[in-house]
């Protein structure tokens, strides 16, 4: 009896136009305010807002979701002269929060990746001049890549600045920013190996490839590894700025076509996360909206505005009702 029920709902779902996966869970949103210390979550039509946490002013930045084991992670920058920035964890309605990485573990952390493959966290640690990754429980804090060259810290030159992270475990690389200065022009995405080269260090490492530069200021950046496509958010002034990009993965360093802006007019973009299955992409800008679109930048969507001072988002499918 249990199992033609079972069989029957199957069908219907079936019938309806929907996978029984689909009619199992439902999107949702998880991003931060930076100006109030918040940790809010919505649908992905931008109804259903709520405030699941509140811990005042950290500067939350950089947020992923584990759905499968019911967590959040972020970082909170901290103060930008104090090597005081922290990476904490909470179950996805705010509860239980737990320091992951404690103050001084990292300097300013900015956006996060989550690995399952290899159970990393990688980040980029802005005024520390770094990209960072740690076990899920903090542990074996390690320095992938170090930009200061020599300069004590908290790094006073923007170009050094990391800020975006992203990582394509099956091809063993990790994809970085650099901010530089306001409006520059000293903006740069590069790329280097996971595993670090034999004899080699984070500062003096020969791996690391320049994928673009000169661009406006770059910051959140993601990667469809699927149609090798890698997508960011870059600030600074129209035309190119407060724009969201995208760029070929696995371009010949000769052959390299400036990137595609698909998405503009944004009020100081910073995050972006991408939904790979349904083809689209959500995005955050310090002005305090949230917005879609397809991955190929069409049906724009404004679907939350005047929420604070947004920054990072997450995806995650989860269980409907949840």
């Amino acid at each position: 009896m249990a199992t033609g029920t079972r069989a029957s709902k199957q069908a219907k779902a079936l019938s309806a136009g929907m996978s029984t996966r689909d009619s199992a869970v439902s999107g949702r949103l998880f991003f931060l305010d930076l100006g109030a210390g918040r940790v809010l979550s919505a649908n992905v039509d931008g109804s259903d807002l709520k405030v699941i946490l509140q811990e005042g002013r950290r500067l939350p930045d950089g947020l992923v979701v584990d759905a499968a084991a019911g967590h959040l992670y972020w970082t909170n920058m901290g103060s930008f002269k104090a090597n005081d920035g922290a990476i904490l964890r909470c179950d996805l309605d705010g509860t239980r929060v737990t320091t992951i990485v404690p103050p001084g573990g990292t300097f300013t952390p900015k956006q996060l990746q989550l690995v399952k493959a290899n159970r990393k966290l990688y980040w980029s640690d802005r005024e520390g001049m770094r990209v960072m990754r740690a076990n899920f429980d903090g542990s074996e804090i390690e320095t992938l890549v170090d930009t200061s060259q020599g300069e004590a810290r908290p790094g006073a030159q923007a170009w050094k600045w990391c800020v975006g992270i992203a990582v394509d475990p099956a091809d063993g690389k990790f994809y970085w920013t650099q901010k530089g200065n306001d409006n520059a022009g000293e903006g740069r995405i590069c790329r280097a190996d996971i595993d670090m080269p034999p004899g080699q260090t984070a500062s003096n490492r020969t791996d690391i490839e320049v994928l673009h530069k000169d661009l406006p200021e770059p910051i959140d950046l993601e990667l469809d590894t699927h149609n090798r496509m890698m997508y960011w958010t870059d600030r600074g002034d129209p035309p190119r700025g407060n724009t969201v990009n995208r760029a070929p993965m696995d371009a010949p360093a000769g052959a390299r076509k400036a990137p595609e802006i698909l998405f503009s007019h944004l009020m100081e973009a910073i995050g972006i996360v991408l939904d790979h299955e349904h083809g689209r992409m959500f995005i955050t800008d310090f002005g305090g909206s949230v917005y879609s679109a397809n991955l190929d930048g069409s049906d724009q969507k404004t679907l939350l505005f005047a929420q604070g001072n947004l920054t990072g988002i997450a995806y995650a499918e989860l269980p409907v009702g949840h």
